[in-house]
């Protein structure tokens, strides 16, 4: 019994372990992310992730690239606790009859997908305005004719005063504005992500009932990841656009997802689907591959082990 009380908690610990190791590392690459999806025709001030960090260090220093982090760091470790942790305990109650089979562990990573937008939509949100700030205040200095005329440069917000704009303004559905989108982006991926990295995993194995080797667990978790990131692109460029609140002059305001898919094709063409899909790759495939290396690792159970243990 002891193991299946800690066994909730270990979970919950290795997932916002990994969560922060690997945002730390990967957070520049989702920032420039971020700033290619929002750019639209005419409007251009980034050709490349490399040409949008570079820019960002020159205007904005070193710590520019981290823009949003401590948002990000903050809710990422109940975001990819919830989110694994789900992905175990549905996995576990549907093998319960029998073998996991594929449809099974794809509704298991549908479960998953669902309860972690809980998180993961304030999250984006807030991350997003953040990281898109420097984008704009870039814009006004060297593109003005994308400014609104009669435009006052502000210093760019905090999380705390976007958070109370944001619930003075429209209540806590401010904070989860794009949750739709978020939905359609978050539940396909891990419908495609949790049942590749089992199956790629699985290849690894020592033996029958043996663990995968951490490297296997890695590269399996790059891998599903990115193919995962790539697959939902198209939905993370609506839902960045949706969820972003400050925009140029030249560039289109969305009411909805049909409105945003509809003047994406009318304006910039099916391409722009894939704005920032290498980056999002880039970033995804560490993050996921760290996740399971630590999930793996037992991290977590490794830390409870050290917590006095109750008497029968």
């Amino acid at each position: 019994m002891a193991d299946k009380q800690i066994s909730l908690p270990a979970k919950l610990i290795n997932g916002g372990i990994a969560g922060l190791i690997g945002v730390t590392c990967v957070f520049p690459i989702d920032l420039a992310k971020t700033r290619l999806q929002n750019q639209q025709n005419g409007s251009r001030l980034y050709t490349s992730m490399s040409d949008c960090l570079i820019k960002t260090i020159r205007s904005e220093g070193y710590f520019g690239m981290y823009r949003g982090a401590a948002v990000n760091l903050t809710l990422v470790t109940p975001e990819k606790a919830i989110k694994l942790a789900a992905n175990d305990f549905f996995r576990h109650h549907l093998s319960k009859d029998g073998k996991l089979t594929l449809v099974k562990e794809m509704l298991a990573g549908c479960g998953a997908g669902t309860c972690q937008v809980i998180v993961t939509t304030p999250m984006e949100m807030l991350k997003i305005q953040l990281q898109d700030a420097g984008r704009i205040a870039a814009q006004r200095k060297l593109m003005p004719e994308t400014v609104a005329a009669g435009t006052v440069e502000t210093k760019s917000p905090t999380a705390m005063q976007l958070t109370r704009e944001l619930l003075r303004e429209k209540g806590i559905a401010g904070l989860y504005k794009g949750l739709g989108a978020t939905l359609l982006r978050d539940v396909p991926f891990s419908i495609i992500y949790f049942p590749l990295f089992a199956n790629l995993n699985n290849l690894g194995k020592r033996g029958v009932e043996g663990p995968a080797p951490f490297y296997v667990s890695f590269i399996s978790g790059c891998l599903a990841g990115s193919t995962a990131a790539v697959a939902v692109n198209p939905v993370d460029v609506i839902k960045t656009r949706l969820q972003s609140l400050t925009r140029g002059s030249t560039e289109d305001t969305y009411s909805g997802v049909t409105d945003c898919i509809r003047k994406i094709l009318r304006n910039e063409g099916p391409s722009a689907f894939l704005k920032g899909a290498y980056c999002r790759a880039l970033v995804i495939a560490p993050l996921f591959g760290i996740a399971q290396v630590v999930y793996f690792l037992g991290v977590g159970e490794f830390l409870l082990s050290f917590l006095p243990k109750k008497d029968n």
